[in-house]
């Protein structure tokens, strides 16, 4: 979220579901407007969805960015942002979806590993991909060492990626992403960093 902000693009609001998270610090440090909607305050998942759905449309986004929000949604309130909620993971879907993902990549023994911006839908970290970048596995690496290396390129990746997603940059078509040089689908390429 504060790699988000500082890239400069426009941040309306920063809900959390974690009263105590550090974003929000940081947040109204900024000026930004904060919200906490404390997911266990609610009898069910569908109530607290719910509740974080008209905490949202109060500021009325054209983008939902999750960041760091470690809460497997409804599909319902998935339907609701459809085409304009977008994640970053970190790993290089569709490989390791889900949690702890850096450690099932050492365990596998791959030599890449990475992260990648998505369009959320309602299946867990399947969404079309908007961008990548890759991440060499070294020689000893640890869990945290490797997670370090990854987290370095979300904070470049995630940003660029919300920015061609203001600017209506990104075309999608049979589920794939690519992003147009112009905004308006023309020059169409696609986009994978690297971080040699």
């Amino acid at each position: 979220m504060r790699a988000i902000v500082e890239s400069g693009l426009p941040v309306k609001a920063v809900i959390s579901n974690v009263a105590g998270a550090q974003g929000l610090g940081f947040a109204r440090e900024q000026g930004i407007a904060t919200e906490v909607v404390e997911h266990r305050a609610f009898p069910s998942r569908e109530a607290f969805d719910a509740e974080l759905a008209s905490a949202i449309d109060r500021y009325q986004p054209g983008i939902v960015a999750l960041a760091g929000f470690m809460r497997i949604l409804t599909d319902a309130f998935v339907h609701g942002y459809a085409g304009r909620m977008i994640n970053i993971h970190p790993s290089l879907l569709p490989a390791y979806p889900g949690l702890h993902t850096h450690r099932r990549a050492l365990e596998d023994g791959v030599k890449v590993h990475g992260c990648t911006v998505h369009l959320v839908t309602p299946r867990l970290d399947h969404g079309p991909i908007v961008a990548q970048a890759a991440v060499p596995v070294l020689p000893g690496d640890t869990e945290d060492m490797l997670a370090a290396r990854v987290l370095r390129q979300e904070h470049r990746i995630y940003p660029d990626a919300l920015r061609w997603f203001a600017e209506d940059r990104l075309v999608i078509a049979d589920g794939i992403v690519r992003i147009s040089d112009q905004g308006d689908g023309q020059g169409v390429r696609q986009t994978v960093f690297s971080d040699q």
